[in-house]
C-alpha cells in the first residue's frame, strides 16, 4: 500500500477533484481506499433507518452490514489519529487521505486563489506538489492546473508513500524527510 493526500483550505477543491481522480486511478488498474478528515460533527445515517435509530438510543457502535457493503459507525471521546485510521484499511493499492493537512504525510496541496488564504506548500515540506488555479512562478513543488486530473494522477502516483514508511514518521510526531521514495510498482 502507498499513501498520499490531498491537503488545502476548506473551500478548495480537495473532494471535487478526489471524486474526479479516483476513477482515472482505477482506470490505471488501482484498488484505492480514501480517508477523510471532517472538523465538524457528521452523519453518515440517515433519521430514521434503524442504525441511526439504534445510534440515537445510545449505541456506542452499530455496525450495518449487507451483501454488498458493511458500515460501521463508533461513537468516540476522542478523534482517532491519522496512524490508526491507516491501520484498520484493508489492503489496497493506494490509500489517498482528504485533509490531515498538519500531519506528515506526503500531500499534493489543492489550492484555489479565490479562497483568499494562503498557500500552504511554503511551510509544508511534505507537500510535494500543487493543483491549482494560481500559478506561483518560482515555487519549489511542481505545479500542475487544478483541473489537470491526469497529470494529477501522474504525480499521486510517482510521490505517493509506502504505507510503512508513512506510519513510522507519523508515529515518530517528527514530520522529517524519513522513508523511502520509490518507483510505483517496486
Amino acid at each position: 500500500m502507498r499513501v498520499i493526500g490531498l491537503a488545502g483550505w476548506s473551500g478548495a477543491g480537495k473532494t471535487t477533484l478526489l471524486v474526479r481522480l479516483i476513477p482515472v486511478l482505477r482506470a490505471r488498474g488501482l484498488r484505492v481506499a480514501t480517508v477523510k478528515h471532517a472538523h465538524h460533527a457528521f452523519d453518515v445515517d440517515q433519521p430514521g433507518k434503524d442504525s441511526f435509530r439504534h445510534r440515537e438510543a445510545g449505541a456506542c457502535e452499530v455496525i450495518v452490514s449487507s451483501s454488498r457493503r458493511t458500515v460501521q459507525i463508533r461513537e468516540v471521546e476522542e478523534e482517532a489519529r491519522l496512524p490508526d485510521l491507516l491501520r484498520r484499511l484493508d489492503p489496497c493499492d493506494l490509500v489517498v487521505i482528504e485533509g490531515f493537512k498538519r500531519e506528515a504525510h506526503p500531500k499534493l496541496e489543492v489550492y484555489r486563489h479565490a479562497n483568499g488564504r494562503p498557500p500552504l506548500h511554503p511551510e509544508d515540506p511534505r507537500i510535494v506538489a500543487v493543483a491549482s488555479d494560481h500559478p506561483f512562478p518560482g515555487a519549489t513543488p511542481p505545479i500542475v492546473p487544478l483541473d489537470a486530473v491526469e497529470a494529477v494522477a501522474d504525480i499521486v502516483m510517482a510521490r505517493a508513500e509506502p504505507l510503512v514508511a508513512v506510519l513510522a514518521r507519523l508515529e515518530s510526531r517528527e514530520g522529517g524527510e524519513a522513508g523511502e521514495r520509490g518507483s510505483w510498482r517496486s
